[in-house]
């Protein structure tokens, strides 16, 4: 299994997956031109697609899937509960391209498990397994729990959200308050001393490699990111390099992963 950050963050959300089988895309949130060029950076015909699946509605996560699923004739895959605020907004998705989920599912040699993420509308994770091998993406939450970290249990990588700094979100004068509350809120997004705090929590029950992912460009930066995260985990003697390692994902493709 191969897995690629293609994009990530306030500007748009791709993280592409391959296997010997598929090729996936979770989320297209830049412009179909957009996308269809990072692809040919890697390599990657747009119409060797197999499957975009969806997280949630919101434009950075959709932006180029009306028109990359028309022109290539690929299925969009996304829960029950999101297809009701997808249904407007993908209008060139044809009917037949329109594939619904409720729970665990398979596309050729992928078994999917979507986890229920508390977002301020239905979205979802994933943990994805090919011959044995796991990994998982959680982005766009406002807190974690019990259950959605045992679903990311035994996997190899983790894509986590890192979104912002708590005191450059308050600080900053670009956004309203009730933004900013929401932002900071139980259905909003993971900080990054949330994130340090879920990602210390997965390494000690053994992953080993993790990507901070969906920064936001007002209210974080990768190395802020980077460095609260690894500040945190020293206080229990995880120290990054040694024991875990840790990217951060950014609007640029990222590095390609291996999973053996």
């Amino acid at each position: 299994m191969r897995i690629v950050n293609i994009s990530s963050g306030s500007d748009g959300n791709i993280t592409f997956l391959q296997t010997e089988k598929i090729n996936i895309l979770i989320d297209d949130g830049l412009n179909a031109t957009q996308t269809i060029e990072k692809l040919k950076s890697l390599n990657i015909s747009p119409a060797s697609l197999n499957a975009i699946i969806i997280t949630h509605e919101h434009s950075d996560h959709i932006k180029g899937v009306d028109l990359l699923s028309s022109k290539y004739n690929i299925p969009v895959f996304a829960h029950q509960q999101v297809w009701v605020g997808l249904d407007e907004k993908l209008k060139k998705v044809s009917l037949k391209n329109r594939k619904v989920f409720c729970d665990a599912f398979e596309i050729n040699d992928l078994k999917i498990n979507p986890i229920n993420l508390p977002h301020d509308v239905p979205c979802y994770g994933f943990a994805i397994e090919n011959e044995n091998k796991k990994m998982g993406i959680i982005t766009d939450l406002g807190h974690f729990n019990d259950r959605i970290l045992s679903s990311l249990s035994g996997s190899r990588i983790i894509y986590i959200e890192s979104n912002y700094d708590k005191d450059m979100l308050y600080k900053g004068t670009k956004y309203p308050l009730s933004l900013k509350r929401r932002i900071d809120g139980p259905n909003g997004h993971l900080s990054n001393v949330d994130s340090a705090e879920a990602l210390e929590r997965l390494a000690l029950g053994g992953t080993r490699q993790f990507v901070l992912a969906h920064l936001s460009k007002e209210n974080n930066s990768p190395l802020l990111a980077y460095n609260t995260t690894c500040k945190y985990l020293q206080k229990d003697g995880i120290e990054e390099g040694k024991d875990i390692k840790i990217d951060v994902a950014t609007t640029n493709i990222g590095t390609i992963f291996k999973i053996k």
